[in-house]
């Protein structure tokens, strides 16, 4: 499997168009679909880009999946949805978690 291999299930991953990859990526859509290809090389700026948005750059360049740090498969799919929301849902869950995160239930203690 090649680079643009992996560049295309990173993309089907994150759900993501060509057109959107590349917008993401600063490049025109002809660029983009022909580093998907195999065609040319993407430039290291790509990968940056990319990067930010949620791709695992190890695994486009590598076959190897970045390690998760210590974090659980629910853990791991609340961060995959997080980088695939634009800004707007991004604020919105980032307020639902800090208020619930200051919540604390009540819990019943057996004198109740």
């Amino acid at each position: 499997m090649q680079t643009g291999d992996r560049l295309r299930l990173e993309r089907e991953r994150l759900g993501h168009t060509q057109t959107e990859m590349a917008k993401i990526s600063g490049v025109a859509f002809r660029t983009y679909c022909d580093y998907e290809a195999g065609k040319t090389e993407p430039k290291a700026s790509l990968f940056e880009a990319i990067h930010k948005a949620g791709a695992d750059v190890m695994y486009i360049l590598t076959g190897q999946r970045s390690s998760p740090q210590n974090i659980s498969m629910e853990e791991q799919k609340l961060v995959e949805n997080y980088r695939a929301m634009d800004d707007a849902a991004r604020l919105n869950i980032q307020a639902v978690g800090d208020s619930f995160a200051q919540s604390k239930p009540k819990l019943k203690s057996g004198n109740d």
